[in-house]
């Protein structure tokens, strides 16, 4: 397009766009314009084009360890790799190291896959803890699941508190994830794992989930904790139903492995009248187990803080308060 002065080519000019001035604009004939031809790749002979490359996953492996040095315990082993990464807050003196996981992906979903691995030595102990509540979210069509895998060793005389923040479950998520405990013969550790069915202060249902929960504690190489949660189809349906949650949203299991767990029985179920969601408490051998349901999930979290504190006799991780 060009501008003419309005004497000169009144042939060519619009009367729509001409405009009142010193200068007015002057369109090219129809015969003048002259179609772009498609573009054409050429490639030299023998040479294809490579099919899309599939999206990108998070890949992640983290482990840490620690180790008793006379008086003190200190960190032995540490290594992080991909997405998953690890941080050590200070800590009181006199108090048992504390770690933090990370997922520095944000979240997880279908195809991301990430190992966390812990080792607590002889006569150390330690807390195991999340930076956040891990959330999962929607997976492409065709992906596998999202894959997380949590292997831990204690010691003997060692103590581990496993205390992971909440997962958070999105519509149309798929999940996978293991827990493989080894216990040494006189080892002792409490565990703790919670799942909010979708987002609740956003109406959100879960019409659709895949999630298969798996738990494996073992002391000397003999089972003597196996459990797990599977779910696949409509969660709001199976949730509903009284054998499962009762239209709860919210639901975590606690594990205490301990020889004098039949001690702890009768003031965990005292502390549990103070719950607001339900939960119940039972025992055998060396095993406490608390389950719990909730309709949010800020209930369910006060709740399992609340019998945490009570079993540790001391406050939760400080990240659980940030």
């Amino acid at each position: 397009m060009k501008l003419l002065p309005p004497e000169h080519g009144q042939d060519n000019r619009r009367d729509l766009a001409a405009t009142p001035g010193k200068f007015a604009f002057a369109m090219p004939r129809e015969e003048t314009r002259r179609p772009m031809p498609d573009p054409v790749l050429t490639l030299p002979p023998g040479e294809t084009i490579a099919p899309p490359s599939r999206l990108q996953r998070a890949q992640g492996r983290a482990r840490i360890g620690f180790r008793r040095d006379g008086d003190v315990v200190r960190l032995f082993e540490f290594h992080q790799q991909g997405c998953c990464k690890i941080r050590l807050p200070r800590v009181e003196i006199g108090r048992e190291p504390e770690a933090v996981l990370l997922n520095t992906a944000g979240g997880i979903t279908g195809g991301d896959h990430l190992v966390y691995e812990v080792d607590i030595g002889a006569g150390a102990s330690a807390a195991v803890t999340t930076q956040a509540a891990e959330r999962i979210y929607k997976r492409s069509v065709g992906s596998v699941p999202g894959r997380v895998e949590n292997r831990i060793a204690v010691g003997s005389g060692a103590h581990l508190d496993w205390l992971p923040q909440e997962t958070i479950l999105f519509d149309q998520s798929a999940l996978e994830r293991s827990l493989e405990v080894d216990l040494a013969e006189d080892a002792t550790a409490l565990f703790v794992e919670s799942f909010i069915f979708g987002r609740t202060a956003m109406g959100e249902d879960l019409r659709t989930l895949r999630l298969a929960d798996r738990w494996r504690v073992r002391r000397a190489g003999r089972t003597i904790f196996a459990d797990g949660v599977a779910i696949d189809g409509d969660a709001k349906a199976i949730l509903g139903r009284g054998a499962t949650a009762s239209g709860g949203v919210a639901i975590a299991t606690l594990v205490l492995a301990d020889p004098a767990a039949s001690t702890r029985l009768a003031g965990i179920r005292e502390r549990l009248e103070s719950c607001q969601g339900e939960a119940a408490a039972s025992q055998w051998g060396e095993l406490l187990c608390v389950r719990f349901m909730a309709a949010t999930g800020q209930v369910l979290r006060q709740d399992v803080a609340t019998i945490i504190e009570a079993i540790r006799g001391r406050p939760m991780p400080r990240v659980w308060y940030c």
